[in-house]
């Protein structure tokens, strides 16, 4: 009858969720999670929200809520009880993490006795000798035969881990529970530790005039826990956090996998969109994991060749060689849904490929966007066109005044490609300035600058002539 009451009570024991450490003492991890839920922001944040169930006795005692993020930030937990808000309090939270080493487990023994293992090389065998560990300051003292050791050469031996050192990060609760019945005890909070960052490869299409884009959202989880089954969600925007006091680790990430259907649905949230994974997933500690944004298919694109001036021409007379000016090869296109995008675009780097004659791929530049809303147009710079050519010099220069200079340019452009192009030049100007002549057409943009669009057959060379007068 003994064995079966004893056999009764083991399995009472064992089928319990809460493991009990000590007298009104108890533990509880991941074994009893319900659910987890996983906010990562893209800016070294994650917003995690851990849901367990918990059987407690009546009264008050210590929770142990093991397996969470070791860069957790303790002040950012709130912890509640789903099913019975009112029977349950948290009365103080205490947060430990010894992270093991051999300092932090000699420090739990200073004032104690151990063993040290030392081999005697002339009798072939081992020696074992007890001392006490006086200090672990700036190195070791121990206490050997009433004489003082200041280090030694031996293997220290601990007689266990002590039962106050934690290893595991581990959050301990005085708690009032007033119920029998279980508990679905929520607890959030923020960890660091966690990035998430868009890329995206953008494949041109029909001689540039159209292109084909992959989103992916990289995630890099150096929390110091591993979510099981996690409802995911991604933040983009710029979230304000007051100013850290401490540093915080930055992440590298990269690959790109090839496209796949889109794994997220995006929404609006307060000021910022949201991100949302249509299906669980596991995110390991130290793992960083690729999933697909977005897909979108001919998108209608333009290609634009931009020669930029400076502020400095026009204030003085240019007597030394003025450098050939780059041709800046831009792609712009707009985020709307009638190109098949029309969602928010998290900021990202753009990876731009063309085909080659052979029908390969080839890599052809890449840029950075900021978050972009909807119907807003997005413009990249991809490179310097090789065969497109801009000489500018100063053909003339008049000081007027201390403080008036007139100018006369004449710009270059020469076209060593098999098809006629547009190049635009955009020229900044500063001061009350008035433009006297102009050999072409030129639209004011805004208040200081002004572009000429110049249509430049194949084979042949353009010059582009105007007076500009610049008061400051």
């Amino acid at each position: 009858m003994k064995v079966r009451w004893f056999i009764f009570c083991l399995a009472l024991v064992l089928a319990s969720p809460i493991v009990a450490a000590g007298e009104n003492v108890f533990e509880c991890t991941t074994d009893e999670q319900l659910a987890v839920q996983l906010t990562v922001y893209s800016s070294n944040l994650g917003l995690v929200k851990d849901i367990r169930k918990v059987e407690l006795p009546v009264g008050q005692a210590e929770l142990r809520f093991m397996d969470i993020a070791s860069h957790i930030i303790p002040v950012t937990v709130h912890a509640r009880s789903l099913n019975h808000p009112e029977d349950f309090a948290i009365l103080e939270q205490t947060y430990h993490y010894d992270l093991m080493s051999a300092d932090k487990l000699l420090d739990k023994y200073v004032g104690k006795k151990i063993k040290i293992i030392i081999w005697n090389e002339f009798q072939d065998r081992k020696e074992v000798v007890e001392a006490t560990l006086l200090s672990n300051e700036e190195g070791q003292i121990y206490e050997i035969k009433d004489e003082i050791y200041l280090g030694h050469p031996g293997y220290k031996v601990l007689p266990g881990i002590p039962e106050d050192f934690t290893a595991k990060p581990t959050l301990m609760w005085f708690y009032d529970n007033r119920t029998e019945e279980p508990h679905e005890l929520e607890v959030s909070y923020l960890t660091s530790n966690m990035n998430w960052k868009a890329d995206y490869v953008v494949i041109l299409q029909e001689n540039d005039r159209s292109l084909d884009i992959s989103g992916w959202v990289t995630l890099a989880n150096e929390s110091g826990a591993t979510y099981k089954n996690a409802r995911l969600k991604l933040v983009a925007g710029e979230v304000h956090r007051a100013t850290a006091r401490f540093g915080e680790r930055s992440y590298m990430m990269k690959a790109m996998p090839e496209a796949q259907a889109p794994s997220f649905e995006e929404r609006a949230f307060f000021e910022y969109h949201l991100y949302d994974l249509k299906r669980k997933t596991t995110i390991k500690d130290k793992e960083t994991k690729q999933m697909s944004l977005l897909e979108a298919l001919g998108v209608g694109t333009e290609k634009e060749l931009l020669v930029y001036g400076t502020r400095s021409y026009f204030t003085r007379p240019y007597t030394e060689e003025i450098p050939k000016q780059p041709v800046n090869v831009y792609i712009k296109f707009k985020n709307s849904e009638d190109e098949d995008l029309g969602m928010p675009l998290p900021a990202g780097i753009m990876h731009l490929y063309n085909k080659d004659d052979e029908g390969s791929l080839q890599f052809i530049g890449e840029d950075r966007i900021e978050h972009t809303p909807k119907d807003e147009e997005i413009k990249l710079k991809v490179g310097e066109a090789f065969d497109v050519m801009a000489e500018r010099i100063q053909t003339d220069y008049r000081k007027i005044t201390t403080r008036l200079h007139e100018s006369e340019w004449e710009i270059t452009l020469r076209n060593r490609k098999e098809a006629d192009i547009t190049v635009g030049i955009v020229e900044l100007l500063l001061g009350n300035w008035q433009i006297i002549s102009s050999s072409h057409p030129y639209e004011k943009v805004d208040a200081f600058t002004i572009r000429f669009d110049v249509n430049v057959p194949k084979g042949e060379e353009i010059k582009v002539n105007y007076r500009v007068r610049v008061g400051l």
